[in-house]
């Protein structure tokens, strides 16, 4: 009974709301349970977690997806909503569960020694987990030199949709240090949120600024 009418109501609602403030509690109070008890349900039975996979982690992800696609459910197909996401969720699952096993056969696990090859063991050997000085100052200088672009950027652009976007990707990038998730999905999901746009709004914001980029960066080469 997590997922009952007034979840579908909320979500209806949810897909009709303008204001952030109000989508937010909606989305929290009413719709973010259903959508975790649904993607702990799933992991569960169908034993979608691995060993080398943070279950949080995959939840929070997969709970992510789910947000995201909020807008595509359309109960005047006939199609319920517990049924809709339930899919939505079981199929991303079930495609991050082969990444995953992907990803485990190209790598090796430093508990089990006697697999490891001679190259393996150096590998393992020779890995440091703080990295040298001159790699952490030029990785501080990159930083620098993307956030210098994207303030010459915000001088450019005039749109209010493009504005809303170039300072949403500034103060994630000024938050960095500070956010839980950091892929792709999860920066999309908080750019989003901060700019206030719909995902077709924010691609193409995100459009015109990748041409303020190239040009910044072609006039820079030369």
């Amino acid at each position: 009974m997590y997922f009952d009418a007034e979840t579908s109501a909320s979500i209806q609602k949810f897909q009709g709301v303008e204001s952030i403030e109000d989508r937010s509690k909606l989305y929290k109070d009413k719709i973010f349970p259903a959508f975790d008890k649904l993607v702990e349900n799933l992991i569960f039975v169908y034993k979608f977690l691995t060993p080398y996979e943070n279950y949080l982690t995959l939840k929070s992800d997969c709970v992510s997806f789910l947000y995201e696609t909020l807008h595509k459910w359309d109960p005047s197909r006939g199609t319920k909503a517990f049924s809709y996401f339930n899919v939505v969720a079981k199929n991303w699952l079930i495609m991050n569960s082969r990444k995953s096993k992907r990803r485990t056969m190209r790598h090796v696990s430093i508990d089990d020694v006697d697999s490891m090859t001679s190259i393996d063991k150096h590998t393992v050997a020779m890995f440091d987990f703080c990295p040298p000085p001159d790699i952490i100052l030029i990785n501080k200088e990159f930083r620098n030199e993307i956030m210098k672009k994207l303030y010459k950027i915000e001088e450019r652009v005039k749109g209010e949709k493009e504005i809303r976007c170039i300072n949403a990707i500034i103060k994630v990038f000024q938050n960095i240090d500070n956010l839980e998730l950091l892929n792709k999905r999860a920066v999309f999901v908080y750019v989003r949120d901060i700019s206030g746009l719909n995902p077709k709004q924010l691609s193409v914001a995100m459009s015109c600024l990748r041409k303020h980029y190239r040009e910044i960066i072609k006039n820079e080469n030369k």
